[in-house]
């Protein structure tokens, strides 16, 4: 079975809820992208705060493998643009 999955800026992204996973598993790392809160307008829900860590995909232990994150009152758009940034950093090395 070939999963096809929406993609940003060439890399994958699955969402379950609320958490966002951007990245190849098969890479070092990956970014995860959680939704702490929405706001609405015109009648949608916008995301108005997230958290944003990039994980160490290679660490056993879960607590470990986050490397560095941040909180912002930002939209979806910006976090996967921070997202974005910190994978390709984090791949070059």
């Amino acid at each position: 079975m070939n999963a096809k999955f929406n993609t940003y800026k060439g890399y994958p992204l699955v969402r379950n809820g609320n958490d966002i996973y951007y990245g190849y598993m098969s890479d070092p790392y990956v970014i995860f992208i959680q939704i702490l809160d929405t706001t609405e307008e015109s009648g949608e829900k916008v995301t108005s705060k997230v958290r944003v860590v990039q994980m160490d995909t290679n660490e056993p232990n879960p607590l470990k493998a986050f490397v560095k994150n941040t909180e912002r009152e930002c939209g979806l758009y910006e976090a996967l643009d921070i997202a974005n940034v910190w994978l390709e950093k984090a791949l070059k090395n």
